[in-house]
């Protein structure tokens, strides 16, 4: 099916600022809860949210073959589990409907009444139910800088770690969406130089700079995923911050790896990009050397050109950006990592979430956390408020924020944004 939807000539009748993350090339998926408090599935063009559920009742999709109730639901798991056919269709009917030379809907006064909100009228929730998380290592350059901290330069890299991609299976029950405030976790710690733990509130709060794709219903128990049909069970991706206790996490992650520094939180953006509308801004992936086993190999380009920031804002003060890095620095793909999820006969479903890994680049202002930006806290960031952070400090607010950008569009995520508060 071709995708009409990201036709870069395509201009809107609902009104789209030049630089909005939401043209009409994008229309991402989300949830959110209407002023009549009621929950429906939607899409969004520049700063209108747009009821889906409402549109299909009046008959906007009736030569689409969907179920009365696809977007009468509180998350979009079944949406996502009729696959791309139904996507697409749908992306592409709501950008013919809101064409700026289709009037149909432009002049139904009352339709547009039930159909159209603005930003401030409703509340967005978190857009799936997410079944099961897997969080991924896959930036070398992060890999590589956490490593030299703690290992040394010539030891960075474990030695499998060119060779797959190095994941680990999360919680879902604290994924939550966009203005959610997280509170400062509490654990066992080892100062430096104590023999024996601590416990008390982590003094080492950090934001991971990641992205998460979304997946659809992929395989059964037993069956794997090849590396060429992997992009077809993606639906999209959303902005994610992966939040961390650097200092919970050191003292337990031996032998088993993350577990309460990882899970107190993770923050994800509301509206998922489909990877449909991210098609004009692919790119190829770094070069892989040794080359991975035959599973593992592709051709064609993997990756996608994501501007990337993380800011930081104090209470009462002025944003900083502290970081400028690109989704391209992934030196392991979404493919490779759904392929590599699967190989041993793992199930994927709908609404399952796929964590990046903390996303680094080349040069220290492209750095992805506060590890790294402060280098174990050894060289403090300096923030325009003239105060300077090793990690997260109560009431600060993180942002992540990303975008793609051509000649002639520009498609972004948003941004997710989490107040850190203080431990009960």
């Amino acid at each position: 099916m071709v995708i009409f939807a990201n036709d870069p000539n395509r201009t809107s009748w609902l009104h789209v600022d030049s630089d909005s993350d939401f043209p009409i090339q994008n229309i991402p998926f989300g949830v959110f809860l209407t002023p009549d408090d009621v929950i429906t599935i939607g899409t969004r063009i520049g700063d209108t949210a747009i009821d889906l559920a409402a549109l299909h009742q009046l008959g906007y999709f009736d030569d689409i073959a969907l179920t009365d109730d696809i977007f009468l639901q509180d998350t979009l798991n079944d949406f996502i589990a009729d696959g791309r056919k139904t996507w697409r269709a749908v992306r592409n009917k709501v950008a013919e409907i809101f064409d700026n030379n289709n009037t149909v809907l432009k002049t139904q006064t009352k339709h547009k009444d039930t159909v159209l909100y603005s930003l401030d009228e409703i509340e967005m929730q978190l857009p799936v139910l997410v079944g099961d998380y897997t969080d991924f290592y896959a930036s070398r350059e992060h890999a590589t800088n956490v490593g030299t901290m703690f290992r040394g330069k010539d030891n960075a890299l474990m030695p499998n770690w060119l060779h797959l991609p190095v994941g680990y299976h999360g919680r879902s029950s604290s994924i939550i969406p966009s203005d959610i405030p997280v509170r400062r976790p509490k654990g066992q710690t080892l100062p430096p130089g104590n023999e024996s733990p601590v416990f008390g509130p982590s003094k080492a709060i950090d934001f991971e700079l990641e992205m998460a794709f979304i997946t659809t219903d992929a395989n059964d128990l037993g069956e794997a995923i090849s590396i060429n049909e992997a992009e077809d069970y993606i639906f999209g991706l959303v902005l994610f911050n992966d939040w961390s206790a650097r200092d919970i996490q050191r003292w337990e992650y031996v032998p088993l790896g993350p577990f309460l520094g990882k899970n107190f939180a993770s923050s994800i953006s509301p509206w998922i990009v489909t990877l449909d509308a991210l098609e004009p801004f692919r790119v190829y992936s770094p070069k892989q050397e040794p080359k991975p086993l035959e599973y593992l190999q592709y051709e064609g380009k993997k990756s996608f050109d994501i501007h990337l920031e993380a800011i930081i804002k104090p209470e009462g003060a002025n944003e900083t950006v502290v970081s400028k890095s690109n989704f391209k620095y992934m030196y392991w793909n979404m493919a490779q990592q759904l392929t590599h999820h699967t190989v041993n006969g793992c199930p994927v479903r709908s609404g399952d979430m796929m964590g990046s890994g903390t996303i680094s680049g080349p040069t220290p202002d492209s750095y992805g956390s506060m590890l790294e930006l402060s280098w174990k806290g050894e060289q403090p960031v300096q923030l325009n408020d003239g105060t300077e952070r090793k990690f997260i400090n109560d009431n600060d607010t993180v942002i992540l924020r990303g975008y793609c950008k051509n000649e002639s569009l520009r498609i972004g995520f948003g941004e997710v944004k989490s107040k850190l508060l203080a431990a009960l």
